[in-house]
C-alpha cells in the first residue's frame, strides 16, 4: 500500500514530465535554416476556396521578420497574375495575409533570428490549378462488339 508521501511524489512527477517534454519538443521545432522557414510557410498556406475549374493565380509578397520571428512592418503585395478579377485578387491577398499570421511568430533559432532580422523576403505563392482534362470516349477501343 502506498503512503500519502509516495502518492504526492508520484503526482508531482507526473506533472513535471509533460513540461519537460513540451520544452524539448519546442526546441526541436525551432527553425534553424532558411529552407526550414520556407517549409513552415508552405505548411501555413491555405489556398482560397474557388469554384471548380478555376485556374487560380500567382501572388508575390514582400515582408521581413524581426529576430523574435514577428513580422516587421506591413507585408506588401508586389505581383499578382495579370488579368485576375478583383474578387480573386482579394481572396488571394486574404489567404497570403492569413498565412503570415498563422506562421507568426516564426520560432527562429538564435543564430537564424539574428541573421534574418530586418532582411526582406520575397515569396511567391503559385496556386495555378490544373484544368481537368476532358475524358474522351474511345468507342473504337471498347471490347464490346456492337
Amino acid at each position: 500500500m502506498l503512503r500519502r508521501g509516495h502518492i504526492v511524489l508520484l503526482a508531482a512527477s507526473m506533472l513535471i514530465v509533460p513540461v519537460q517534454l513540451d520544452t524539448a519538443s519546442a526546441q526541436a521545432e525551432a527553425v534553424s535554416t532558411l529552407d526550414g522557414m520556407f517549409e513552415r510557410l508552405k505548411g501555413c498556406w491555405r489556398r482560397p476556396e474557388l469554384p471548380r475549374g478555376h485556374p487560380g493565380m500567382q501572388i508575390t509578397v514582400l515582408f521581413s521578420f524581426n529576430r523574435d520571428g514577428e513580422l516587421l512592418g506591413r507585408p506588401r503585395i508586389t505581383f499578382e497574375t495579370p488579368g485576375a478579377s478583383e474578387a480573386d485578387s482579394i481572396a488571394y491577398r486574404m489567404a497570403v495575409m492569413e498565412t503570415l499570421q498563422r506562421c507568426s511568430p516564426m520560432p527562429f533559432s538564435g543564430g537564424l533570428g539574428d541573421a534574418v532580422a530586418g532582411r526582406p523576403f520575397r515569396v511567391r505563392f503559385d496556386d495555378r490549378r490544373n484544368q481537368p482534362k476532358p475524358v474522351e470516349r474511345k468507342a473504337w477501343l471498347s471490347p464490346r462488339i456492337l
